[in-house]
């Protein structure tokens, strides 16, 4: 729906010197009426004249003339190609994905491994996501980093994710705490407001060092940024490191936590496709923007119907003369 306020201006501003010539007909216009009630009768029998030419409507005269005037002033404005508003809804929203690329993540028990299959699934996230959304992506590692800020270019965000590779540790808690200055690296909208955001958590839940991951899941919650999880993993997977082997079970628990503390949702690998619509939930809770967009239609329309009503008024005084 188009609005006529806010007003943005023109897009051909320059033809306004068509409104010049408003003011020049109107004051014309006063003078010649002046002009005409200072003039004598030339009849002095006005009777007759009345029978032969009856007495116009002077109120219809000057409606008809503020009616033109008005058709032209429109279209004049019409010509200059007037900018208004319209409210669209807002395709805009951030969503981080934040993926766990800790040695854990290398175990088999979720072919062919824990992290392929996060990049997997965080891919096929992303590839479902609308154009507008801004993604990020953040590696869960011992030193968590933003490896792409918050960009409308998902095959970059997809690239990223494919890009990344196992590293020691895991702090979960602090790639919270990333995944947040990304989303404050969202673009802002022209009024200033923060676009809606969600935090996509793919891990198996291990965090080794760091900040707690229930206090940044609080930082998240306060933000208002849900936070969605997705656990890997069994509890017989395994790592072989340095020659020795490690049990690496998932913590259901703290991703549970995590999901629930921030007003999330907490999936698994075993039901990830649930996952696939949690972006939905995010996108319903878009509002609308303000766009510009031109109203040279609206200002013509408006012309038109002055200049109808003109002409009818005109049609209706010439009636009236016979």
């Amino acid at each position: 729906m188009i609005l006529a306020l806010p007003f943005y201006g023109f897009e051909a501003a320059g033809r306004l010197w068509l409104l010049a010539v408003i003011p020049v007909l109107l004051v014309a216009y006063i003078l010649i009426v002046r002009r005409r009630s200072h003039q004598g009768m030339r009849y002095t029998n006005t009777t007759v004249l009345g029978e032969v030419l009856p007495k116009q409507s002077q109120w219809l005269r000057h409606v008809i003339v503020a009616l033109s005037i008005l058709s032209l002033a429109a279209l004049g404005l019409a010509w200059a190609r007037p900018l208004g508003v319209d409210r669209v809804p807002r395709e805009r929203a951030t969503v981080v994905m934040v993926i766990d690329a800790s040695w854990s993540m290398t175990a088999t028990d979720v072919a062919p491994t824990r992290l392929d299959a996060a990049k997997t699934a965080a891919t096929d996230f992303v590839k479902a996501l609308p154009a507008g959304f801004n993604v990020a992506v953040v590696s869960l590692t011992g030193s968590p980093a933003v490896r792409l800020s918050p960009s409308e270019d998902h095959d970059a965000a997809i690239r990223a994710i494919g890009a990344l590779t196992p590293a020691d540790s895991s702090a979960v808690g602090d790639a919270i705490q990333a995944a947040l200055s990304a989303v404050s690296q969202a673009p802002q909208a022209d009024d200033g407001s923060v676009a809606p955001a969600m935090i996509v958590l793919l891990s198996d839940g291990e965090s080794t060092n760091g900040q707690s991951p229930l206090y940044s899941a609080q930082m998240a919650a306060d933000k208002k940024v849900p936070i969605y999880t997705v656990a890997f993993g069994t509890d017989n997977g395994y790592v072989d490191l340095d020659g020795e082997r490690h049990t690496v079970p998932p913590d259901h628990q703290t991703m549970d936590d995590i999901a629930r503390i921030t007003g999330g949702e907490a999936y698994s690998a075993d039901n990830l496709s649930q996952l696939d619509g949690a972006y939905k939930k995010i996108h319903s809770e878009i509002g609308y923007v303000n766009q510009k967009k031109e109203i040279t239609a609206t200002a013509a329309g408006l012309g038109l119907i002055f200049a109808f009503v003109a002409a009818g008024g005109a049609v209706l005084m010439g009636v009236k003369v016979r």
